[in-house]
């Protein structure tokens, strides 16, 4: 018989397929027998621990469109360090054995029906660098511990989560943070500053943004995309963001922003597109009308079109 690492992968996938309950596709249709390494989307490699043994490795069924559960058994596959589920119809919740996958690397769960609360078991794994939950159904609170995690890239856009973006903000290390399209409330901390050594991405469109953008996003030079258009912000833009010298897409519309646009943020040496339409901005440097000419309806813009009424400015 095979070794027992992958006896363990064939219990594992032979009862994920009995937990698959529609796969239009037949993606699984050659999970039969115990050669697993050839099964479709399962990947074996030289357990790291063990170069003389072969292990299953990573697991990707991504755009399978596969419906079903992910059984305890998954707990099995100890040496897996990518489990990419992609746009499938998995639904329920991440299994508890879970925590077993001590050397899983990156874990997406994208575009499925998963649901209940934020899986918690993404706690005990502490390998983990990539954590998609985005475009699913889980919902309740995000725990503010998620930006204690050593992750790279965090998703957690289009759920019914409720997120208030915590002061420990700061100690994530990731590259990539997209929260839009969730129920949020709150600021945007000052903590974010801390957050310049790795951040690349931040999209907070649809968040519930509340308050002012704190001048510490001025710390944020690496950062190439700023996006929290479709939130409550008020004040003015903090002229901090002159400083942000990788920016390239700068995104405040639908807030209620304010007071004068900073002549540096057009000044910008990566700016690509800074969209500022509807809010309540009283001036716009010539610098920004050569960058974005068709942007800014609905402020209160002397002398442009398409701006509200004096009544609403």
């Amino acid at each position: 018989l095979q070794n027992p690492r992958l006896f363990d992968a064939f219990l594992a996938f032979q009862s994920w397929k009995l937990a698959i309950t529609d796969d239009p596709k037949g993606f699984t249709s050659n999970w039969v027998g115990h050669d697993v390494c050839n099964y479709r989307g399962v990947y074996c490699a030289p357990a790291p621990d063990d170069p003389g043994v072969i292990t299953v490795a990573g697991v990707d069924l991504n755009h399978a469109d596969v419906a079903g559960v992910l059984p305890e058994e998954l707990g099995l596959l100890c040496d897996v360090a990518l489990f990419h589920l992609n746009s499938n119809r998995f639904q329920g919740s991440l299994p508890a054995e879970f925590c077993k996958l001590k050397l899983l690397f990156e874990l997406d769960l994208s575009n499925n029906l998963f649901c209940g609360g934020f899986p918690a078991v993404v706690f005990k794994l502490p390998s983990l660098k990539f954590l998609d939950l985005r475009f699913n159904k889980f919902v309740g609170d995000v725990p503010p511990e998620v930006f204690d995690l050593q992750l790279d890239a965090l998703f957690l856009n289009d759920n019914a989560f409720k997120l208030t973006l915590p002061p420990n903000l700061g100690n994530s290390p990731v590259s990539v943070l997209v929260a839009a399209n969730i129920f949020g409330f709150g600021i945007l901390p000052p903590a974010v500053g801390q957050m310049a050594e790795t951040l690349n991405e931040i999209v907070l469109l649809n968040s519930g943004l509340l308050g002012s953008l704190p001048d510490e996003i001025g710390q944020l030079t690496k950062l190439t995309v700023f996006d929290v258009g479709f939130n409550h912000l008020i004040g003015t833009l903090p002229e901090s963001i002159g400083k942000m010298v990788s920016l390239e897409q700068l995104n405040v519309a639908h807030n209620k922003l304010t007071g004068n646009i900073p002549e540096g943020i057009c000044l910008l040496p990566r700016l690509q597109n800074f969209t500022y339409s509807d809010n309540y901005f009283c001036s716009v440097p010539r610098s920004c009308q050569n960058l974005s000419p068709d942007d800014g309806d609905e402020n209160c813009i002397p002398c442009k079109a398409d701006q509200r009424s004096p009544l609403e400015c």
